[in-house]
Formats: C-alpha cells, structure tokens, sequence
C-alpha cells in the first residue's frame, strides 16, 4: 500500500495516464458502409419479373377473347369453361372441397394430367397447397371448370418442382370443383 503511494505521489502523470482510461468507450462503427445492395436490387428485379409476367398473361388472355378471361385481385386470370348456375356457392374457409386439377404451360403443353396429380380433397385455408390451388378454387362453385393463368410466384415460385417445372414458370392450371362440403 506505501508503494502505491508514494508512486502515485511522485507521478501525477500516472494519475493523468489513468484517468484518461476511464473514457467512456465509443462504439465501433461498421467496417463496410455500403448499403443493403442486394436486397434491394432482388426486390428491384422481383417487380420487373412479376410485370413481365402479368404482361405475358395478358397477352395470352387477349389472343384467346373467346375465353373471356378475368383479372383477381391476387394476379391470375381466369375463365370458365363449364359453368354451374343453378349452385350460389364459393368455397370458403373450412369447407371441405374436393376438386381435378392439371397442369400445363402457357402455350398448352400438358406438364401433369388429371391421372398424375389424382382427386384432391382440402380444408380450405386450412391446409397447404400452393397459392395458384388454394386462390383458384375460390372463385369456382361446385361442378365448375376453371382454366386459370397463374404468375410464377402463385405456382412454384423460383425452385420448380424439381422434375417437369422450371424456375419462375408462370403455368395454366384447369381446375374442376368436383364437391364441396359446409364446415
């Protein structure tokens, strides 16, 4: 304890060395200020596909006018093909619906049929499926037939389905809503 004294009274550059240690600390700054280039340029580069997209499939709309197809809020187009009048119904969420479906490109050329892809029953909003089933049944009443243009991102998004679908391929799904049952 004497040696701390007389240290300390002999150094009063010692006491300035060590006041001077108890700063406050200031915290470090990134290294790299770059901004978040790549989200937004994904972001960017996601709006220019969907736009492509939408444009594609209002093209193929307008060259089929005798399908006179419909534009959802949720970016598909769709048409009738058999109609059900006599029924006022629309799946809604925890009914149970049951429905056809098959898979084509754009141009036409089946992907999956009706026989690969079986007789699907769901609880609507209740269970997974991709967005093109799960929003294209919801504008068919039981007993119709729906030929629907999907965007890519409602289908199989950026992976494919790793067999017959590509990245980022819009598709034309035709849907039958075979039954539907009341929650």
């Amino acid at each position: 304890m004497e040696n701390l004294f007389s240290v300390l009274r002999k150094g009063p550059l010692l006491l300035l060395i060590l006041s001077l240690g108890c700063q406050p600390l200031e915290p470090r700054r990134p290294l790299n200020k770059q901004k978040n280039t790549f989200l937004q340029g994904s972001v960017q580069r996601n709006k220019n596909r969907i736009a492509q997209e939408q444009k594609l499939l209002a093209d193929i709309a307008k060259k089929n006018q005798h399908l006179q197809f419909t534009t959802s809020e949720k970016g598909f187009w769709y048409t009738l093909l058999e109609a059900n009048t006599e029924e006022n119904r629309y799946p809604k969420t925890g009914d149970l619906a049951t429905f056809n479906y098959q898979i084509e490109t754009l141009e036409g050329q089946l992907i999956y049929s009706e026989a690969d892809l079986g007789t699907v029953t769901f609880r609507v909003d209740q269970e997974d499926l991709i967005p093109a089933l799960r929003e294209g049944i919801k504008v068919l009443r039981p007993g119709e037939k729906g030929l629907f243009l999907f965007p890519s991102f409602m289908c199989f998004g950026y992976q494919g389905d790793f067999e017959k679908i590509g990245s980022n391929q819009p598709l034309r799904f035709t849907i039958k809503l075979v039954s539907l049952k009341n929650n």
